[in-house]
């Protein structure tokens, strides 16, 4: 394994989460297969689940882990070929990565979407830069369109929790005050889409995703009806994926919160949410403190997840 951006990336989605479990039973297991070896993190944006996950898997395989922000202690970085670079940037990102590859066995990158040009984020522009000139095994850490790690957390945790072999589970938009990145939700159908569960998106008109991450899911836009007997609610914003909206937020619908009276609408729903959220936006106090609530196992997972995904990138070297 080179590299994850997608669910394919992880081959058999049901192997690599027994895989998953079975690493969660010792998490030591195999702190020999990364001893000597260089775990580089590399954050162009905000984080603390991924920082501090990554990290501990990668100090669980047993390997050194370095930590670069790029926006703070860093030269800023020029992203794009062709700039005459006269500006507040003083390296390019083309002489950086090597840079940084010389120092390190394995890099994790996290770049979030800028919203200032569709096709550059959706070219997944700096991820594959790195891919390409690195040389080295990299794995997103949340790219402009996908967080592969939060996905593979979210679908260990259902298997965890899931009370019946084919469970129902519905990620639904919920209103935000700012403008959301699509790379959670676009992970989560991604994976849900391989995995075995009957899946249903629901968001309000305008707010649809990439054909590439639906696929087949069922979308539907009446949130009360696609929350009917749910067995997992994972809740989400997004801004709009389509043109000439892309990146805009067209609603701020508070109807569509998750509150009591939603999962009420379930089958005694466990509630999901990658976190950070905004309580009293997307979720109601009672329902992310209420006993069905996954937040914390679910964060707690990015651990698991981290892990066997560099244990298979460690196997590969």
């Amino acid at each position: 394994m080179r590299k994850l951006l997608m669910a394919q990336d992880l081959g058999d989605l049901n192997k690599a989460v027994q895989e998953a479990l079975e690493i969660k039973k010792n998490r030591y297991a195999y702190k020999k297969l990364g001893e000597n070896k260089t775990l580089l993190c590399v954050f162009f944006n905000n984080s603390l689940r991924t920082r501090l996950s990554t990290q501990k898997a990668g100090m669980n395989l047993g390997m050194n882990t370095m930590v670069l922000d790029v926006n703070q202690g860093a030269w800023k970085l020029e992203t794009e070929r062709g700039v005459v670079m006269d500006g507040d940037k003083s390296e390019h990102l083309l002489e950086a990565i090597p840079v940084m590859a010389s120092f390190c066995d394995v890099i994790g990158v996290r770049s979030f979407a800028r919203f200032e040009n569709k096709e550059f984020d959706y070219q997944e522009t700096i991820l594959n830069q790195f891919i390409k000139y690195s040389g080295k095994p990299v794995f997103s850490m949340e790219s402009a369109t996908a967080h592969p790690l939060q996905a593979f957390a979210d679908l260990i945790t259902i298997e965890e929790y899931k009370k019946k072999e084919r469970p129902k589970v519905v990620m639904t938009w919920a209103p935000h005050p700012r403008a959301l990145p699509q790379a959670v939700p676009n992970s989560f159908a991604d994976f849900m889409n391989e995995a075995n569960v009957d899946f249903v998106i629901t968001h309000p008109k305008g707010y649809e995703l990439s054909e590439k991450f639906v696929r087949n899911a069922k979308v539907e836009y009446d949130q009360d009806k696609a929350l009917e007997g749910a067995d997992f609610v994972y809740a989400k914003n997004w801004s709009a994926y389509q043109d000439p909206n892309y990146g805009q937020i067209l609603s701020k619908d508070m109807s569509w919160t998750v509150s009591t009276e939603k999962m009420a609408l379930t089958n005694n729903a466990y509630f999901m949410h990658c976190l950070p959220v905004r309580r009293n936006m997307i979720v109601t106090d009672d329902v992310i403190e209420s006993p069905q609530s996954l937040v914390i196992p679910e964060a707690a997972n990015r651990e698991i997840s981290a892990e066997t995904v560099i244990k298979r990138i460690l196997e590969s070297l």
